[in-house]
C-alpha cells in the first residue's frame, strides 16, 4: 500500500507499452493523390484546354514481414514493462521495509534515552544524599547533574529523530501512522544455522528476468531490421480526367523504391549489435546477482549474529554491571567513576543492540529484493 512515483511511472509505463502493441499491428494508412498535367502551357495546352486531372489513392503494401515484427518488438517492450513495475514494486517494499524498520528503532533508542535519564536522576538523588551525609563531595553531585543534563538532551535529539523517522514511514505509505508499529518484530532474529546453503543462483529473480527481457527486445530488434530491408510495394487506383474531351479514364499506379543507398544493412548491423551488447548485460548481470546474493547471505548471517550477541549475553553483562555498581555507590562500596562507567557502558550496550537488530532486519530485506521471483503471467499477445 505504499505511494511511490516509481509505481506510478512503471504503471504509466505498462499503459504505454500497450498503447504501442495497439500501434504496431496497425496497416499504414492509405495516401490521396492529385495530379494536374499539361497545362499553363502553349498552343494547345495554353490553359486549361488540355488538362488532365488524376485523382486516386495509393495502398502501401508491406512486405517481409514488417507488420509481425513490429508487434514482437512491441509485445517484448510490453513485457519488459510488466517487468519493471514488478522491480519497482519490489523496490518499494524495500524502501519501506527500511523505513519501518528505523521507525521501530528510533522509538526504542527514545525509550532507551528516557531510561538512562531516569536512571541519572536517581544517581543525582544518590549523590546528593551522600553529599549531605559527609560521605562524599560535592564534586559527585556536579558530575552527577552534568550526566542528568547530557541524558535530558540526548532524549530531546532521540525524540526529533524519532518523530523525522515516523514523519518519513508515514509520508512514504500516503496515510498517517495513528496506531502502534509492531515492535517486536525487531526481536524477530532466527537461531543459528549450521546446516550448508545452497549455491546462489540468479534463475527466476527479477533482476535476471529484466535482463532476459531486454535481450529479447533485442532479438525482437533484429527481426525488425531483416523485415525492414525488404521494400514495400505502393499501388492505387487513380481516376482521370481529360479537358480536351471531357472523358474519364482509369488508371493504375504502382511503384516501389529502390534501396540503391540505403538497403538496411547497416540497420541490421546495429540492431545485431544491441542483441550481442543485450546477451553480454545479461550474463554480466548473472554473475553480479550471484555475487550480491552471496554477499547479502553472509551479511545477513554475521548481522544476525551481532544481533543475538548484543541483545543477548553482553546486554545481560552490561545490566548485571550496572546493577551491581548502584548498589555498590549506595552503599559506599563503589566509586562515582565506577557508577558513570557502568551506566555508561550499560547505555552504549542497548544502543548497539539496537542498531544491530536493525542491521540485521535491513540486511534481510537486501537479501529478500536480490531473491525476488519474477512474476508469472502471459504477456498481451
Amino acid at each position: 500500500g505504499a505511494a511511490a512515483p516509481a509505481t506510478e511511472a512503471a504503471t504509466a509505463g505498462i499503459a504505454a507499452a500497450r498503447a504501442n502493441r495497439i500501434t504496431a499491428g496497425l496497416r499504414p494508412n492509405p495516401v490521396a493523390q492529385g495530379q494536374i498535367e499539361n497545362v499553363v502551357g502553349s498552343g494547345a495546352y495554353r490553359g486549361l484546354r488540355s488538362a488532365e486531372t488524376t485523382i486516386g489513392v495509393a495502398f502501401p503494401i508491406e512486405l517481409g514481414g514488417k507488420r509481425g515484427a513490429r508487434v514482437g518488438v512491441a509485445n517484448a517492450q510490453l513485457s519488459r514493462a510488466e517487468l519493471q513495475a514488478a522491480v519497482a514494486a519490489a523496490d518499494v517494499r524495500l524502501q519501506v521495509t527500511r523505513l519501518y524498520v528505523e521507525a521501530i528503532a528510533a522509538q526504542r533508542r527514545l525509550v532507551t534515552a528516557r531510561d538512562q535519564t531516569r536512571i541519572a536522576g536517581d544517581a543525582l538523588r544518590a549523590a546528593s544524599v551522600r553529599v549531605r551525609a559527609g560521605r562524599a563531595s560535592p564534586l559527585e553531585e556536579q558530575r552527577a547533574d552534568v550526566a542528568r543534563i547530557n541524558a535530558a538532551a540526548n532524549v530531546e535529539r532521540t525524540d526529533r529523530l524519532a518523530a523525522a523517522a515516523r514523519a518519513n514511514l508515514a509520508q512514504r505509505i500516503g496515510r498517517p501512522i495513528d496506531g502502534a508499529l509492531d515492535d517486536a518484530l525487531l526481536d524477530r532474529v532466527p537461531a543459528a544455522s549450521y546446516g550448508p546453503e545452497a549455491p546462489p543462483s540468479a534463475a527466476g529473480t527479477l533482476a535476471l528476468a529484466a535482463a532476459d527481457a531486454d535481450l529479447a527486445v533485442a532479438d525482437a530488434g533484429v527481426r525488425l531490421a531483416r523485415a525492414n530491408r525488404v521494400p514495400d510495394l505502393n499501388i492505387g487506383p487513380a481516376l482521370r480526367r481529360l479537358e480536351a474531351t471531357n472523358d474519364a479514364a482509369a488508371v493504375l499506379s504502382v511503384s516501389i523504391p529502390i534501396p540503391l543507398f540505403n538497403n538496411g544493412r547497416a540497420s541490421v548491423a546495429q540492431a545485431r549489435a544491441e542483441q550481442s551488447k543485450a546477451d553480454a548485460q545479461r550474463r554480466v548481470t548473472a554473475l553480479d546477482i550471484e555475487q550480491a546474493i552471496t554477499d547479502a547471505r553472509a551479511e545477513v548471517a554475521n548481522a544476525a549474529i551481532a544481533a543475538r550477541t548484543a541483545s543477548g549475553p553482553a546486554l545481560s553483562a552490561a545490566q548485571e554491571a550496572a546493577r551491581i555498581a548502584r548498589i555498590g555507590y549506595r552503599e559506599g562500596k563503589f566509586g562515582q567513576l565506577d557508577l558513570l562507567d557502568a551506566e555508561r557502558t550499560l547505555a552504549d550496550t542497548r544502543v548497539a543492540a539496537i542498531d544491530a537488530l536493525a542491521a540485521y532486519h535491513n540486511a534481510r530485506a537486501r537479501l529478500e529484493r536480490l531473491t525476488a521471483p519474477a512474476p508469472q503471467g502471459e504477456t498481451l499477445q
